[in-house]
């Protein structure tokens, strides 16, 4: 019993170190699955001893004694009772996830989309891809649940959002210092090279998360300047996603509402009039989106927020004129752009 009580109080005091201590920087995939399966450990200890009132009482005591004494090296910890055991590895992975000094080569594992891989006989379990499955499990929730509404960016993306927004949280939350941030979202953005749609919708779904409003705030605030700092996201999210989608963020955030409108208007004077087609097209750039759907932007985007379109018909008369102020198409794009909204 000796033995099983030490266990249960390295298991505590690693949950502490999991949440708060920067020694996880050194971690790498052989540590993070040692954690879990201590924590493993725990939930099987509890299972196989709740309804034995002398041991229970041992292990209740044993964790009184160790949350004592971690509270005074680490005041922000919570002590671990008996009846959190059932959930040891749910706790250590928030601990993780809240904590800024986690290293992002720990998150590629917790979020690899390939799943566990085959583990030999005698080693530890493989963790690879847990927070994956959880992404699974709580998507499932969200869909199969009566009473949820139906998501603009879906489960899956929603999901991942919110989680998006809670690990900035704890990163931004150590002060002045935003490299941590930066590196993490540079890490999440090369883990979907190959599902850039995917992403944006991601992005989309953590701009509009609202469960912690005052907290969020300056992590959305920090999202947002970095989507604007030249690494392609900003021009791939706007002609990506849906209009309704576009304008709903405009609506929440002026930021964004400012940057998708100069990225309208960049794709807009990159328009060419070809003559075969009787139509304006993109010339120069990687930009697909034709002069129907930009109009249909610009318009779901005055909907949104009616205060951007007053100015935008100021400015594209202007534009109108410096072009010679001609009335017949093909001759300026803004004019046609003018007259194409006005109808």
């Amino acid at each position: 019993m000796e033995a099983v009580l030490k266990n249960l109080a390295h298991t505590a005091e690693l949950l502490a170190v999991a949440a708060h201590s920067e020694t996880v920087q050194r971690w790498d995939q052989l540590t993070l699955s040692r954690a879990f399966h201590w924590a493993r450990y725990c939930e099987i200890l509890f299972s196989r001893f709740h309804t034995n009132p002398f041991i229970r009482t041992l292990m209740e005591q044993q964790l009184q004694l160790t949350g004592e004494s971690l509270r005074a090296a680490i005041p922000a910890h919570t002590e671990l009772s008996f009846l959190d055991l059932p959930r040891c590895q749910n706790l250590l992975l928030i601990g993780l996830l809240n904590n800024p000094d986690l290293p992002c080569s720990v998150m590629k594992v917790l979020f690899d989309p390939a799943g566990p891989a085959h583990t030999p006989h005698g080693e530890y379990e493989d963790v690879t891809g847990l927070c994956s499955h959880i992404i699974q499990c709580r998507s499932a929730c969200k869909v199969l649940s009566p009473l949820a509404s139906r998501s603009a960016v879906g489960a899956d993306a929603e999901v991942q959002g919110g989680m998006l927004m809670e690990r900035l949280d704890a990163l931004l939350s150590r002060g002045g210092d935003t490299r941590g941030a930066e590196q993490f979202l540079d890490s999440v953005h090369q883990g979907f090279e190959e599902a850039e749609q995917h992403f944006c919708l991601v992005i989309a779904a953590a701009l509009l998360t609202r469960a912690n409003p005052a907290a969020q705030a300056a992590s959305q605030a920090f999202l947002l300047a970095w989507l604007q700092r030249g690494h392609g996201v900003l021009q791939h999210l706007c002609s990506s996603l849906p209009a309704a989608l576009l304008a709903d963020l405009a609506k929440e955030h002026q930021k964004f509402g400012d940057a998708y409108y100069n990225v309208l208007k960049t794709w807009t004077s990159g328009m060419e009039y070809d003559v075969n087609d009787g139509d304006w097209v993109q010339t120069g750039t990687s930009c697909t989106v034709t002069f129907q759907e930009l109009t249909g932007r610009f318009l779901a985007l005055f909907e949104s927020c009616p205060s951007v379109k007053a100015n935008t018909e100021n400015q594209l008369h202007a534009w109108k004129v410096s072009d010679g102020d001609f009335d017949d198409r093909g001759l300026s794009v803004w004019g046609d752009l003018l007259l194409a909204l006005n109808k």
